[in-house]
């Protein structure tokens, strides 16, 4: 069946993660805990469906305050496939140099802040100069990606390097370069992406080992509650809570 040959796959990759990856997710959890810590912010970016780990993280249902979203409408293609903001537009976009320079100057960020990046192959113009302008701004850069398959890749930016190049530290997801895993017969194109799982998974142990961090120190964290158990009489106002520090840490005030 296709349905458990894409199942083994996802599994095989879960697993990879777990063997090779938990001291480079620990390396990237401790940098991030230290910028929550201090109220400053992980800003979170990708393109396309890279996108679907920032949503993952936050605001959610577990999440905790101190994880940024920086999600561009025009580079996610989800809700157009053709006509306004469709796939064609899309596929330029996240290839102009200089765009990512142009979605920076619409915050504002401090050298404790930390660039979290997801790019699977990591040549795209957009996620490269996010990269480098965080590192111009003495960000730490964390670039989540499927490293090893995009290895000998040729980037699409002047600078001559990939968005894993210019990372701080490196998360290596283990897709395959074509993302898709399953072979259909009588088609050239295979089927059953496995990035976003890959993802997912990387993006939760990174965020229980950042809780875990903090915890530890004695950091209360903002957590998002459940808003569906019987008989917790105080969630909204929890979720208040997590929202007006939210406020308060993108205002600055």
């Amino acid at each position: 069946m296709l349905a458990t040959q894409w199942l083994n796959n996802a599994r095989d990759i879960m697993t990879r993660i777990e063997e090779t990856q938990v001291e480079n997710i620990r390396k990237a959890a401790e940098v991030m805990a230290d910028t929550i810590e201090c109220g400053r912010w992980v800003h979170t970016f990708g393109c396309g469906h890279a996108t679907i780990p920032i949503e993952e993280m936050y605001p959610r249902i577990g999440g905790f305050v101190g994880f940024h979203p920086m999600i561009e409408l025009p580079l996610t293609f989800f809700t157009r496939i053709t006509g306004e903001m469709g796939v064609h537009q899309f596929l330029f976009l996240e290839r102009v140099e200089g765009y990512g320079v142009e979605i920076m100057k619409g915050y504002d960020f401090d050298t404790r802040d930390t660039m979290w990046l997801f790019s699977h192959t990591g040549i795209n113009n957009v996620n490269i100069d996010i990269a480098i302008e965080a590192r111009k701004k003495g960000m730490k850069v964390v670039v989540f990606g499927s490293a090893a398959e995009a290895k000998g890749k040729e980037t699409r930016h002047s600078c001559g390097k990939t968005i894993f190049d210019l990372a701080d530290i490196v998360v290596d997801t283990f897709a395959p370069l074509q993302d898709a895993s399953v072979t259909l017969k009588n088609h050239q194109d295979k089927i059953g992406p496995v990035s976003t799982m890959a993802f997912i998974t990387c993006v939760w142990m990174t965020i229980t080992t950042v809780a875990e961090i903090l915890a530890d120190r004695g950091v209360k964290l903002y957590i998002h509650p459940s808003h569906n158990v019987p008989g917790d009489t105080t969630s909204r106002e929890r979720l208040d809570g997590c929202l007006s520090e939210y406020k308060k840490r993108i205002t600055g005030v």
